[in-house]
Parts: structure tokens; sequence; C-alpha cells
């Protein structure tokens, strides 16, 4: 599986690449911020939500610390999406949130 950190993510973002962020945390997770234009799928929706997502697209996961977001990873590329893992998740994210 294809990870990123997240300060690479962020580098990313601040130059105008354009990036799909998927944030798989739960609810209350993300009321105390997520990073803007994340996309909200909490984990235990990603098989219900799929359709959402479109397979020509590139996703960035993203959880709390790196472990929820490897198990949609997982899945995802499973169901043959392009995606990778942010390591270190929002623990580690310094950029912007909302």
């Amino acid at each position: 599986m294809k990870e990123i950190t997240a300060k690479e993510l962020e580098l990313k973002q601040n130059t105008g690449e354009i990036v799909n962020i998927v944030d798989v945390r739960e609810d209350e997770e993300v009321a105390m911020g997520i990073i803007p234009g994340a996309k909200h799928i909490p984990l235990g929706q990603i098989s219900a939500r799929i359709a959402e997502l479109v397979k020509q697209e590139h996703y960035y996961i993203v959880c709390r610390s790196g472990g929820r977001s490897s198990k949609a990873c997982q899945f995802l590329i499973q169901n043959g999406f392009n995606v990778t893992n942010i390591a270190g998740g929002m623990l580690e994210w310094e950029g912007e949130i909302e």
C-alpha cells in the first residue's frame, strides 16, 4: 500500500495540486477539525458509500493516526481504487483545518 506523510500531502496542497482526501474518522472526531475539502466517510460506512468515490480518481485516506485509514485503503484497493494512506493521520497534520 502506498503511503505519504501528512507534511508531504500538505506540500502538494500548498503547490496547488488537486488532492482528493477522504477522512474516515467518526463524526465527533471530525467535529474537532477536518482538512479543508476532505470528504468525510466514516470507516464503518465505506462499503455502503463506495459509490460516492470515482475509480478513475486518486484518493488520500486519513484518520486520527493511520490505522483506520490503512484498513480503508486495503478495502478500497481490493475494490479497484487508487489510494494512498496518510501515515500518522491527523495527529501529524500541521496544515489548515476547518
